[in-house]
């Protein structure tokens, strides 16, 4: 018996007709599937629709400008998109050279390899990146990173020169991994590092960092090289005797002066160019109390001699021998990843403030070339760093000229200003470090954690915690690893729930979330809230099974009804795979053995074909398929004042009709 025209017997007018039937899809060639799943996966924005109904010259502007962004906003520059352009730029500048100057000593690089890394990679962005707020340049956590996994098998202080090739290597593979995704439509690989995994991570290679600074704020000259909290407290106390009262009471003074402004700006917004300007202001003042006071002849450390010129070439630097490709192809890898995934977020967030759309394809092709370029002219690893972007926002940008501008300024300060930087103290290099990193501490981000999901908390908390107590590497394993636990649990644990009715309605609610939903007599309505695969199968085998004993045994501890039929709203079963279907197939036979009837509504039209042609339909039954949960209640109510459930349908149907 069908669906297809069931008469109910009414109330009011005598019959309700109910004339929704629940087709089986036409099946589609494999093939033709296999394709249509491929390009959702790889292709959900479909770039090759700007293509179509072009011609051969239209299709080759089309493409350059794809792959070269530039090519589409530069046409219609204007001068006073370049005013803000500048301005913003400059701005960004004053802010890109002393943090450059930070992050490579962070990363135990030499000073000039900031500034470089502040050069030729802006301008690889400028031409192929989709932001127009994102400010180029490299990041303190990745600068952690290079430092403490390439520090695990070469010295930076006893072999530099093997140290520094290492890091160029490590940021070429780090480009080309970066590439590679972009090319191959991978992006979504990095969202498997959640927001909640990135604010612990953050958060955590933020405090290392800042516990990395007081090496700088003590001014000892002997510091361990290892990044978890235990080891750098130790060797903090264990050196009292060669603290620094000079140095402390500097990195004291400019820290204070880099969180006011920034407090100040935060409070005044209008002012933000206060807390942009304040590193570089500290590095001038730095500079120059060093200089008149002669302080480095008294235990306060100085950057010393920076070489002057434009970046020299350093393809022939990378090392790719086999005993230290490993390191610095797993350096690349891990440190590409979180330069995607920091610079990625970044770029959307600001996109999202103005109303326009970045492709994280594009980006991830435009920071891989921005990164193989740079390994090839003496740069590390650059993304879009969070505050310098930030900067970069609120200084007025209109296009991704402001990297072109800030570049330029940099160039400036290569051919002319480096000398300038030679008594330039580490303690107001670390002060800026610390200021910075606080910023991306963000407790209150933990707190709505907290307050909304608890295991998301725990997957911050536990990247927090590792990167802190461990390492930056295992805290990034470690909040990966339970994330995607905690998919693997929501896939093998989905939830169920019973539907009961809301009153004077057809609509079937949670009754746990709707306290006025009623339970239906004689029936019993389960919902299941996920696709069925191998992986939960036989849990949800046994948990039907189990809601069904607990009804059955309140319906007689209460002398109600007995329960005469189960319906299994597949509204949310989005696919279904053959453990699934024999799932299904064993729920069947169960019921039948308990003298029930399983009855199916609204299920998908994927779970409707292989049902179909795994004959579990016919077994089923199509006549117990119903389109809404509403129409399945109507119907078993019907059968359940005329005839037995189970006992057929014989003498009642007369041409898929009930009458």
């Amino acid at each position: 018996m069908g669906n297809t025209d069931l008469v109910f017997p009414g109330t009011v007018t005598g019959v309700v007709e109910c004339t929704r039937r629940v087709p089986v899809p036409p099946s589609r060639p494999f093939l033709q599937t296999f394709r249509a799943n491929l390009k959702e996966t790889f292709f959900p924005d479909d770039p090759l629709r700007q293509f179509k109904h072009e011609k051969g010259s239209r299709r080759l502007i089309l493409g350059l400008q794809y792959f070269l962004p530039i090519l589409q906003w530069a046409p219609n520059y204007s001068f006073s998109f370049f005013k803000s352009d500048l301005v913003a730029g400059i701005t960004i500048a004053s802010l890109a050279v002393p943090q450059g100057i930070s992050y490579a000593k962070l990363a135990n690089l030499p000073p000039i390899l900031g500034l470089y890394s502040s050069f030729v990679p802006p301008l690889v962005y400028a031409m192929m990146g989709s932001s127009r707020d994102l400010a180029v340049g490299t990041v303190a956590v990745a600068s952690l990173l290079i430092a403490s996994m390439l520090g695990k098998e070469v010295s930076a202080s006893t072999n530099p020169g093997l140290y520094l090739h290492l890091a160029f290597t490590a940021t070429f593979f780090a480009g080309v991994f970066q590439a590679t995704l972009g090319l191959l439509r991978l992006g979504f690989i990095v969202d498997f590092l959640s927001h909640a995994t990135i604010v612990g991570f953050m958060g955590g290679a933020a405090t290392v960092v800042c516990l990395q600074q007081l090496k700088g704020m003590l001014g000892l000259e002997h510091f361990t090289a290892a990044t978890d909290l235990v080891s750098v407290m130790k060797s903090v106390f264990s050196q009292t005797h060669q603290w620094r009262w000079e140095s402390v009471v500097l990195g004291c003074s400019f820290l204070f002066y880099l969180l006011l402004t920034r407090f100040l700006s935060k409070r005044r917004p209008k002012f933000f160019w206060v807390s942009a300007a304040a590193p570089l202001m500290s590095v001038i003042l730095g500079s120059l109390l060093v200089y008149f006071t002669h302080a480095e002849n008294h235990g306060v450390q100085v950057i010393g001699y920076l070489k002057r010129g434009l970046n020299p070439p350093s393809a022939a630097s990378l090392n790719f021998s086999s005993r230290y490709m490993l390191v610095a192809l797993k350096t690349g890898i891990v440190t590409g990843i979180i330069a995607l995934a920091e610079g990625i977020a970044v770029g959307r967030s600001f996109a999202m403030f103005k109303n326009y759309h970045i492709d994280g394809n594009k980006e991830m092709i435009a920071f891989g070339m921005m990164n193989i370029t740079g390994s090839l002219t003496s740069c590390y690893l650059t993304t879009g760093p969070f505050s310098r972007s930030a900067v970069n926002y609120n200084a007025g940008c209109k296009t991704a000229m402001s990297n072109v501008v800030m570049a330029a300024a940099v160039m400036v300060t290569l051919l002319f200003l480096t000398p300038l930087f030679h008594y330039t103290p580490l303690v107001v290099l670390s002060s800026i470090i610390i200021s910075a990193m606080l910023g991306l501490i963000d407790y209150e981000a933990a707190i709505h954690l907290w307050q909304v999901d608890k295991i998301d908390f725990c997957v911050c908390l536990g990247a927090y915690l590792g990167v802190v107590f461990a390492s930056v590497e295992i805290g990034l394993v470690i909040a990966v690893a339970i994330s995607t636990l905690r998919v693997l649990l929501f896939v093998a644990r989905p939830r169920t729930t019973v539907l009961g009715n809301i009153p004077n309605s057809m609509v079937y609610r949670r009754m746990d979330q709707y306290p006025g939903a009623q339970g239906v007599p004689g029936l019993f309505i389960l919902h299941i809230d996920a696709p069925i695969y191998f992986a939960n199968a036989s849990y949800l085998r046994e948990r039907i099974s189990r809601w069904i004993d607990e009804e059955e045994d309140k319906l007689k501890s209460k002398g109600e009804t007995s329960l005469q039929y189960v319906i299994l709203d597949l509204g949310a079963v989005s696919s279904i795979d053959t453990s699934g279907i024999s799932m299904l197939e064993e729920v069947k036979k169960s019921v039948d053995r308990r003298g029930l009837q399983l009855v199916l509504a609204n299920p998908g039209s994927e779970v409707l074909k292989k049902l179909d042609k795994s004959k579990v339909l016919e077994t089923i039954g199509q006549e117990w398929i119903f389109l809404t949960v509403g129409d399945a209640v109507a119907a078993c109510n019907f059968m359940l004042h005329t005839c037995k459930p189970g006992a057929g349908t014989d003498g009642i149907a007369v041409d898929d009709t009930i009458v």
